[in-house]
């Protein structure tokens, strides 16, 4: 399947945009091959409006969001999820503009109970981007109501990227607010114990069964059609699973030789990422009974089929 990726997107840095009628968007200045144009900070409502992702903590765009914000009341903080380019900036904006900061849990909350345990063993590396301190004032549980004023939105646990991770459907929009664990730019990096690719694929499934065709991301231009994306991504995970398990068909090896064998045509400068995806996929086929380590499962173990 060609994957349906929009690459064309030159956001104005600190600028507001108008996405449409109740929602605009600024960009923060953080652009990187992990991050594309930068973390596009949403503003949700008139008059009263609600700010989704605040951002990294980078007075550029702490300055930018106070003027796009300037005569308004920010009733609600919402982060999707605590990376650092997304929640840092989210306990300064609310102490300026006196609002709660609503979120899932800390960064470990939701994790699954096999990641726990790898976690707890050590020798999976990993901890890329944590925003550690993030505490949210309310926390939200799966199918929590938001509601300000003219819009509401359900909270969707959506647990792949970040354990804690939320999507926001905008309730008589058909659309939804996707952090990081759909966008239009590229596949979203799942790097365990915090990234969970057994959570991941059940939580685009999750996202499959609802109504919502339009979905704006953290990163990168809103996407249409999205329920394409999501199919995508599915078929895309199926496939490096094929692929890796071909890999381990002449006999055992490791996930750095792997990754350089199943990922030879990207930059090499994103291997280190692409070698947290082959973990992610390895940890869910050993789980499943399909693959399993040489001693313990380690980042740098050999893994052998079952």
């Amino acid at each position: 399947m060609k994957p349906p990726f929009n690459l064309i997107h030159s956001p104005e840095i600190g600028v507001v945009e108008h996405v449409t009628d109740g929602l605009r968007v600024v960009t923060a200045g953080n652009a990187s091959p992990m991050t594309f144009t930068g973390t596009r900070t949403h503003i949700l409502g008139e008059g009263d409006v609600a700010v989704i992702d605040p951002g990294p903590d980078d007075p550029s765009h702490f300055a930018a969001l106070c003027t796009a914000l300037n005569g308004q009341r920010v009733s609600h903080v919402i982060v999707t999820h605590s990376h650092v380019d997304h929640s840092p900036l989210a306990k300064r904006l609310a102490q300026k503009f006196d609002a709660p900061v609503l979120g899932f849990g800390p960064s470990h909350a939701g994790r699954s109970a096999v990641m726990d345990t790898l976690a707890r063993q050590g020798g999976l590396g990993g901890g890329e981007g944590i925003d550690a301190d993030f505490a949210p004032d309310v926390l939200l549980e799966h199918g929590a109501i938001i509601e300000g004023n003219g819009w509401s939105l359900e909270a969707i646990h959506t647990p792949g990227h970040l354990s804690n991770h939320l999507c926001f459907a905008w309730l008589g929009n058909d659309a939804l607010f996707s952090g990081d664990h759909v966008m239009g730019w590229a596949t979203t990096l799942v790097s365990p114990p915090d990234g969970d690719l057994t959570q991941f694929m059940e939580s685009l499934r999750k996202l499959q069964n609802r109504p919502e065709h339009t979905y704006y991301p953290g990163h990168g231009a809103p996407l249409l059609e999205a329920h394409n994306m999501l199919d995508y991504l599915l078929a895309h995970r199926l496939g490096r699973e094929d692929q890796i398990l071909a890999e381990l068909v002449s006999g055992p090896t490791d996930i750095q030789n792997i990754t350089t064998k199943i990922y030879s045509d990207i930059d090499q400068r994103l291997l280190p990422m692409a070698s947290r995806n082959v973990l992610a996929h390895i940890i869910d086929l050993v789980e499943r009974g399909r693959v399993q380590p040489l001693g313990a499962l380690r980042v740098d173990s050999q893994f052998q089929l079952v």
